[in-house]
């Protein structure tokens, strides 16, 4: 019977041998980037299909790596693990371009402006602007990537918990030693070694260390043998539902609650598995506090604001109905949450940076942990040159497609030198929390630009848009960075990946959102954009500072709940609490306000299925992996197959039958 240490091949000596015998084959290769172009650009309709629907996009590292895997299987020679890094890392660069660029938002925003409201007309960017608009903020992030690595990657080794679980999932699918998620936690002078215990870990603590093998082996042998069949009819079926619903609008309308409480209240029900399939990625607890923030918004506020007269609107009026009214709230309830969870990562950087100015520190601080060779690194004239060319081409584009009455370019600078400084923030956030605060960080540098450029709602618009491109990017690559340097991947190749991922969306993004420009109104019944309301009504409250009636007693009040929430979750999950993940997350929370319950309620059913699950089927020895599958089939299937509906649209291929759909009950019905 083989050993434990030659099952696992955990000794360091086993480790080194494997990573430098991977290391020697090609990484950087045209099978992976072509696979993660593929994944990406699937990545990239699908999140741009649910980010206008709903706000909520998905980097879907994990999943993409996944995919990446199973495709590879159909090669003569499947990838390498270091391949399938490259492979992911693309695809995450090309997938979620639609939030970095803001086709989810920003655009849709600056199509809500008012001559009256904003003294400024709606803009509608054509084709050729949109291309100019994405290129101008494409980069920067990527470009500052490699930098920000080598703090919190390598000198902190910060945990970033998805990232840490990729790469824990393809040492599964390859058979690689377990990576070495210990993380070196330095405080002054000491250093102590703690577990990285994440919610993505892919092994269950509880087994004993035979168990903890098999469980291994049987998930990949499930993975290799069902993975893509799995794939496939989850794939399948979601898209047949996606088209049934196209025909028959009824199908992802159900009045659950009576037709009065859809028509009026907006109750309905979407039977959608891509939504299911997205709360079995988010996992029960964030669903659980989406919901708990659906109850609240939609079940309480919503019905005071209206009896009130505080909304006296139609209920789905973004303007002067209730759910216009609990955006607000919802908007304060973001903030506050951002901020709080920003301080501890402000604070520590602030520490950091006193005691590295004015501590010797010791002889192994001083130290340069970098495992990888020159030649697997960014070399530092790149990024130089990077960050100053795309900052410089940025202003020029931005200035070019808005003119100096939507922004000055000093202070598109500006912006470009927050978006910098707030990425880092953002970045360490992520690192230790698995959440990137973007949609704080943008809030901060609308606040800032309020006094740079005040009364000037476009300029503060775009400059949000800006700091969260920049942010977002930063954090995203820098999870799949983590991922890299676990299964020793070279920085370089992925850095390549990430260029090319980059530059394809920019195209693919474009074209997709001008295509859903064309067929739908934008925001309209079908894609609603609610972040879009997001970011022009906080733009306009610092222009003129007009409030709905007595919507700021309730923002004070749940700003000021949430602030103590995030503060206790923040101390639970400093302290590695169990309880922590139990605690409502306050971003989650706001996400229930923003949409209509519909969009709440089928995420839940995903995350009951994933909690259980998880605590019966994965807990008796069944496959992690193969749930993973299914999701990503059910989200991908939707998310592509709305490339059909769209051509349908564009073509005149209406609905089939209006049947049920009687009282507007249906946002996408004409009846």
């Amino acid at each position: 019977m083989e050993t434990h240490s030659r099952r696992l091949g955990l000794d360091s000596l086993t480790r080194r041998d494997a990573n430098d015998s991977e290391s020697s084959q090609p990484e950087f290769t045209f099978a992976a980037v072509s696979i993660g172009l593929l994944i990406g650009c699937l990545l990239c309709f699908t999140n741009l299909y649910f980010g206008l629907q709903t706000g909520w996009i998905s980097m879907m590292s994990l999943q993409s790596a996944l995919i990446g895997f199973l495709l590879s299987k159909m090669l003569p020679k499947p990838l390498s693990p270091q391949e399938i890094i490259v492979v992911q890392t693309t695809a995450v660069a090309t997938g979620t371009m639609p939030l970095a660029a803001g086709f989810v938002g920003i655009l849709p925003a600056l199509g809500l402006l008012s001559e009256e409201k904003d003294g400024t007309p709606p803009i509608h960017l054509s084709w050729i602007a949109a291309i100019g608009w994405s290129c101008s903020i494409a980069f920067f992030g990527v470009f500052l990537s490699p930098p920000i690595r080598k703090q919190v990657i390598i000198e902190e080794q910060l945990a970033f918990p998805s990232g840490t679980a990729t790469a824990q999932l393809i040492s599964v699918l390859h058979r690689l030693p377990p990576p070495d998620t210990s993380l070196r936690r330095r405080n002054g002078y000491t250093e102590v070694d703690t577990e990285d215990i994440s919610e993505g870990t892919l092994l269950n603590d509880s087994l004993n260390p035979e168990e903890s093998i098999d469980r291994v082996e049987d998930e990949r042998e499930v993975v290799t043998q069902e993975g893509w069949s799995d794939l496939v009819y989850s794939f399948l079926a979601s898209g047949a539902m996606t088209l049934a619903a196209y025909f028959f609008p009824i199908v992802f309308s159900i009045p659950l609650f009576g037709k009065y409480l859809a028509r009026e209240w907006l109750w309905s029900f979407t039977p959608s598995l891509s939504y299911v399939g997205q709360g079995i990625i988010m996992g029960f607890p964030t669903t659980l506090s989406m919901n708990l923030g659906m109850l609240v918004g939609w079940g309480i506020l919503s019905p005071i604001s209206k009896y009130s007269g505080w909304a006296p609107g139609p209920v789905g009026d973004m303007s002067t109905g209730a759910r216009g009214w609990i955006l607000w709230v919802s908007l304060a309830i973001m903030c506050s949450d951002s901020v709080v969870s920003l301080l501890p990562v402000v604070y520590e950087s602030g520490m950091k940076l006193l005691r590295s100015s004015s501590i010797q520190l010791e002889d192994d601080q001083n130290k340069d942990h970098e495992v990888e060779t020159e030649d697997r690194l960014v070399p530092i004239r790149w990024v130089v040159n990077g960050l100053l060319g795309s900052v410089i081409i940025g202003t020029l584009l931005v200035w070019m497609v808005f003119g100096n009455e939507g922004i000055k370019p000093w202070a598109t600078l500006i912006g470009f030198v927050m978006g910098g400084l707030l990425s880092i923030l953002g970045v360490r956030a992520l690192g230790e929390t698995d959440l990137n605060p973007v949609s704080g960080l943008g809030k901060i540098s609308q606040l800032l630009f309020a006094w740079i450029q005040p009364g000037n709602v476009v300029a503060n618009i775009i400059a949000g848009g800006v700091a969260e491109a920049g942010a977002q990017q930063a954090g995203d690559l820098m999870q799949d960075l983590k991922t890299g340097h676990l299964i020793h991947a070279s920085p370089r190749a992925q850095f390549f990946g990430q260029l090319i991922g980059s530059l394809l969306s920019i195209v693919v993004s474009a074209t997709a959102y001008t295509l859903y420009n064309r067929a739908y109104e934008i925001p309209g019944p079908s894609f609603p954009a609610p972040t879009a309301y997001v970011w022009l009504s906080l733009a306009r409250l610092l222009r003129d500072g007009q409030l709905p009636d007595y919507s700021q007693v309730y923002m004070v009040v749940f700003a000021a709940v949430f602030s103590i929430i995030a503060g206790v979750k923040i101390f639970a999950v400093r302290r590695r609490a169990s309880y922590a993940k139990w605690i409502p997350s306050g971003v989650a929370f706001a996400i229930g306000f923003l949409n209509t319950p519909s969009f709440s309620l089928a995420r839940l059913i995903g995350g009951i299925v994933e909690y259980l699950y998880h605590t019966r089927v994965a807990k008796s020895g069944g496959a992690d992996i193969r749930l993973i599958v299914i999701a990503s089939g059910f989200v991908l299937g939707e998310g592509v197959i709305s490339i059909v509906s769209l051509v349908l649209r564009t073509f005149g291929v209406g609905v089939a039958s209006c049947w049920g759909c009687s009282g507007g009950i249906c946002a996408g019905c004409p009846a």
